[in-house]
């Protein structure tokens, strides 16, 4: 694994590997009508890594992925995927290889968990090739990897947000794209659906080799999850490389502004951000 990138000191891209990864944004201005978000920004995305971008509220980090996923163009510089620039690449192409869990996903209303993971295969369709066997093949072990082919009959607007959220990474693994992109896939969960989600994640990367791209606001899930932190602050990446370079109390406080230690997660021995007390707290008489 590349050691971090520290991109407010010094020349950084003279660390960077010379091997050439799949996605990457060069030097890309990023923003809405004239508000810039980010200006001069670059990251490479390392082959079948499971990376996790962070960083405060409106610092930019939806921006990126919607950059890297082509639902939003740059102003300058550019976004390749495979070495071509991905806004001059057909969408029908670029689905074919990256697929994307956007933050707020809505079903159309009434549709069964089958028939919206078989929105996955659309990519894949054309004049000539109409619906298969092997589509269908895909459809049902896409539903089975995520648990939810117990569910296949039912409406999604029935579901739970779990398991609503399982059914939408479902399709986007009918797609069958070797890069996927996440968008806070675990906002509005409770605790225990967050990690499922998070473990179904990390189970995609490790055991089919996909590369994963996800924005987390939650910095000890990231540490747990991510082989690969980019950590951003104001349109800029501060920090990036290994959860266990990257999450120091220095850097927390620097993109943060907080205060804390650092320690060994006791479950995984991953970085577990402690923030500091903001006030004594007294104990109560019982």
């Amino acid at each position: 694994m590349d050691a971090p990138h520290d991109h407010g000191h010094g020349p950084a891209d003279d660390t960077r590997s010379t091997q050439v990864q799949r996605l990457t944004a060069e030097n890309v201005t990023l923003g809405y009508d004239q508000r810039v978000i980010a200006e001069n920004l670059s990251v490479e995305i390392p082959d079948h890594s499971f990376t996790v971008i962070v960083g405060p509220n409106a610092c930019g980090k939806s921006t990126l992925l919607r950059a890297l996923s082509r639902m939003l163009k740059p102003t300058a510089g550019r976004v390749l995927l495979d070495g071509r620039a991905i806004t001059s690449t057909p969408a029908k192409q670029v689905a074919r290889t990256l697929g994307l869990l956007p933050q707020s996903s809505v079903a159309p209303d009434g549709i069964t968990v089958a028939d919206l993971v078989a929105r996955g295969r659309y990519p894949h369709q054309g004049l000539l090739r109409q619906w298969s066997a092997e589509d269908e093949r895909i459809v049902l072990e896409s539903m089975a990897s995520t648990g939810v082919a117990e569910l296949a009959d039912r409406a999604v607007d029935e579901l739970s947000g779990g398991q609503r959220q399982r059914v939408w990474i479902a399709m986007a693994l009918a797609q069958q794209t070797p890069l996927l992109l996440l968008d806070e896939p675990t906002t509005y969960l409770d605790i225990q659906h967050q990690l499922e989600v998070l473990d179904l994640c990390a189970q995609l990367h490790e055991e089919q080799g996909r590369t994963l791209v996800a924005v987390l606001h939650d910095l000890n899930q990231a540490a747990r999850y991510a082989t690969h932190l980019i950590a951003l602050r104001g349109g800029v990446v501060v920090a990036e490389g290994p959860p266990a370079e990257v999450v120091t109390a220095g850097l927390v406080e620097e993109v943060f502004g907080v205060p804390c230690r650092v320690i060994d997660d006791p479950e995984t021995g991953t970085p577990l951000v402690v923030p500091a007390a903001r006030r004594a707290r007294t104990k109560t008489a019982v």
